[in-house]
């Protein structure tokens, strides 16, 4: 292989490298935040990896409001899909006081993150009108 050769292999290998590091780079995966347990209070797990692992733990009794939970993340939210019977709050909280809610008007949402780490969680959902609350056990 002449000296010609070899430049123009390595600039067009540097130039692929490049390229293939821009194309990971700017996929949606890799924009997602990392997390765990306290460092997920209060954040979207739509934006974060806890998403990706996880699962429905409890769900309460009426409303259908799951408690969600990321093992790698240690963290856990509230999250009612396609609940008709609206408006409702969506509530979750953890057995230190941390507390958010969302409220759904129908279809899909779900509440920010708390911290699951060695403490407890809990979902539930709540109509104003008639006072009705529909608790998950504790996780």
């Amino acid at each position: 292989m002449n000296a010609l050769t070899r430049k123009l292999a390595t600039v067009g290998s540097a130039l692929a490298m490049a390229a293939s590091s821009l194309l990971l780079a700017s996929s949606p995966a890799s924009a997602a935040t990392s997390c765990y347990a306290s460092s997920c209070e209060g954040l979207d797990p739509a934006t974060t990896i806890c998403q990706n692992d996880a699962r429905t733990v409890q769900t309460s009794s009426r409303f259908g409001v799951q408690l969600r939970y990321s093992p790698t993340c240690r963290a856990a939210w509230a999250r009612v899909d396609g609940y008709s019977d609206a408006p409702m709050a969506v509530v979750v909280e953890n057995s230190r006081g941390a507390t958010y809610r969302t409220y759904t008007t129908g279809g899909t949402e779900w509440t920010r993150m708390v911290n699951d780490k060695d403490i407890l969680a809990r979902a539930y959902g709540f109509k104003e009108e008639g006072a009705q609350y529909a608790y998950s056990p504790w996780y």
